[in-house]
């Protein structure tokens, strides 16, 4: 008994410091990493208050299109997109406006708020460009969906296009944690990334970013992404779980277990007090049964539908889920 009453007491006093610091240090972070697996509801409650205080009530849904698959220069080690990877996907052009307002109403129908255009590359090109931003009139004009797009390097003159077609908020994931990349990307620079969302930000755009967790990187790195993000200050947090596809240099890679995944993730809510953090890909492969204790770990969104070239679950599991957590589906 007094291991766990000390216990509490530690993470209680994690809680007052990220509350009067604007979130946890990482040297704080690190030692919450080394709090055994039976203690961790004590850690998620915490996550659960710190959200709770911040953040509106309610689950955030949002959905995305993968509106040109495929054929990426770039050589990142998880994707199945690269084409330096033989991997089995699906490559495509650029959809027509019209079929991408098509997948937005789809994606409203199901129950999504946010909607994002999502597209393979490292940047579009001029002329894509200007498709986009048709598109992105036609589903402001069409639909009541909160408008995102994740179109690789951008330039603050990019960013006030999209923006004057409509667009909020900018999406762009950093993957993984400085010290790490280079270990997963070597045709960019992780300065580049941050440029992109410099340039958003610059523009008034929100923004979005997050990483991906099981590429390899240390329970520690996961911290230093988690500190990047909150000095990026960005307004919405992505997390993926890598689901290892064949073809990709990760094809073999061991899998996180469920409750590391969890503990990672209710860290990011005491770094990142009042940014919204959603869970993406890799969902249901990486938590199994345990995908609905994220909000047990201070989760307030998750992406539904399908995701980039993986199939998600049904939508409808999903309300369900919420519903019988008692929980409502919230605007943003």
């Amino acid at each position: 008994m007094l291991c766990v009453i000390t216990m509490q007491e530690f993470i209680e006093g994690c809680i007052r410091e990220a509350v009067n610091n604007g979130g946890l240090t990482a040297s704080s972070a690190q030692d919450l990493l080394k709090i055994a697996d039976g203690l961790l509801p004590l850690l998620f409650h915490g996550a659960c208050r710190i959200r709770d205080h911040y953040t509106s009530h309610g689950v955030k849904l949002c959905a995305i299109v993968n509106a040109k698959s495929g054929c990426c220069p770039e050589d990142c080690a998880f994707c199945a997109q690269s084409a330096l990877h033989k991997t089995q996907i699906e490559a495509y052009p650029l959809m027509e406006p019209r079929q991408i307002l098509h997948k937005a109403q789809e994606a409203e129908a199901m129950g999504a708020r946010r909607f994002s255009i999502v597209t393979s590359g490292k940047a579009l090109t001029e002329k894509e460009l200007k498709k986009v931003a048709q598109a992105l009139r036609l589903i402001k004009e069409e639909t009541g969906l909160s408008l995102c797009a994740s179109l690789g390097m951008i330039t603050p003159g990019t960013a006030h296009l999209l923006k004057e077609a409509g667009l909020s908020r900018y999406h762009h994931n950093l993957e993984t944690a400085p010290s790490f990349f280079p270990q997963i990307c070597t045709t960019h620079r992780y300065e580049e990334d941050l440029d992109t969302l410099r340039s958003a930000k610059a523009e008034g755009l929100e923004v979005c970013s997050g990483g991906i967790f099981g590429l390899g990187e240390s329970p520690e790195q996961r911290v230093e992404l988690a500190i990047q993000l909150r000095e990026m200050e960005v307004d919405s947090v992505a997390l993926n779980f890598l689901n290892p596809i064949p073809g990709t240099p990760l094809e073999k890679a061991t899998s996180l277990p469920p409750l590391e995944i969890l503990r990672s993730v209710a860290l990011f809510r005491f770094i990142l007090l009042d940014t919204d953090i959603r869970i993406c890909g890799g969902r249901e492969f990486g938590l199994r049964d345990l995908h609905p204790f994220i909000f047990w770990a201070g989760v307030n969104g998750i992406m539904i539908g399908n995701y980039l070239t993986t199939e998600g679950r049904d939508y409808r599991a999903d309300l369900q889920m919420i519903h019988d957590l008692k929980l409502e589906v919230a605007d943003g």
